[in-house]
């Protein structure tokens, strides 16, 4: 049996034989791995850049409390992102599922046209989910855009579905009776944590404090772009995105307040990759002397 953990050490090795660097999380909550700043700030711009990591990520509205086989407010992806995009780029996809026993000779592998989009970062991308056996297990997106700035070169993300694997490799039919280990289930790590959360995120959170974080965060994030402090900035923008989504879990933003919230965001989220672009210019884009 391929445990959980195996399946991340797994496609370290694989993607580190591919010339990828080896990253860990990003250590602040957000939604989806393209928000860590390995993914969302080097993928625009002309330095190369290979990398690889895992990905704990939160979705508030996703929870429920433990009693949905394949659903929760947190879980894991693996974040592929490469720039250029290389040749033969799919295959090399394939050949990472060998390295997890998958032989795609032997089960039905397709790639489905879907387009992706995330409003609040100002990203989006053309590409594919790829169904393994008629389950979703990969996004596969060629970026065309992060924070409202054209991606040129063309970088490739690969988003692996890391229960979603591991649940077909285990022949689980749920995420919490994967094992972790050989002795550890997944449930004994992550299922207290994801009732907790989920009565935070859906009954406990105050609205009225979540508000004003927000506009905290907002303001804090302002001032740290027009200080040309990009880092920060991005992380008070990952901040206020999380707030939004626990305010959204929490059932109480209108339809019109929604939009509003995610224009907020998203004028932060280009503000943050203009002052990347802007910085990394003043450096004279110095990862171009490297080859990765």
């Amino acid at each position: 049996m391929m445990f959980f953990q195996d399946i991340i050490q797994n496609l370290n090795k694989y993607w580190s034989k591919e010339g990828c660097l080896i990253m860990q999380p990003y250590d602040t909550e957000k939604g989806a791995g393209t928000m860590n700043p390995h993914t969302f700030l080097r993928a625009i711009g002309p330095e190369p850049w290979s990398v690889a990591y895992a990905e704990p990520c939160r979705r508030p509205t996703d929870g429920r409390f433990g009693d949905n086989p394949n659903r929760a407010q947190h879980y894991f992806q693996y974040q592929v992102i490469i720039k250029p995009s290389p040749d033969g780029i799919q295959e090399k996809y394939l050949k990472s599922l060998e390295s997890l026993g998958i032989e795609p000779k032997n089960h039905d592998i397709r790639f489905v046209e879907d387009n992706w989009e995330s409003p609040t970062l100002g990203a989006w991308g053309v590409g594919w989910e790829v169904w393994l056996d008629g389950m979703e297990v990969t996004q596969f997106t060629y970026f065309q855009q992060c924070g409202g700035v054209d991606c040129q070169p063309i970088p490739i993300e690969i988003t692996y579905g890391l229960e979603r694997i591991a649940m077909f490799l285990q022949d689980k039919e749920s995420i919490w009776d994967l094992n972790w280990n050989k002795d550890f289930k997944y449930s004994d790590i992550w299922l207290q944590f994801e009732k907790g959360q989920c009565s935070y995120n859906f009954s406990e959170s105050n609205p009225e404090n979540l508000r004003k974080l927000f506009e905290t965060y907002q303001d804090e994030a302002n001032s740290l772009i027009e200080k040309k402090l990009t880092y920060p900035a991005l992380d008070y923008v990952l901040k206020c995105s999380h707030t939004f989504n626990l305010l959204d879990a929490r059932g109480v933003i209108s339809v019109t307040d929604r939009a509003q919230y995610i224009e907020k965001i998203r004028k932060l989220a280009r503000e943050v990759a203009s002052s990347w672009m802007e910085e990394r210019n003043g450096l004279n884009f110095p990862l171009i002397k490297n080859t990765f």
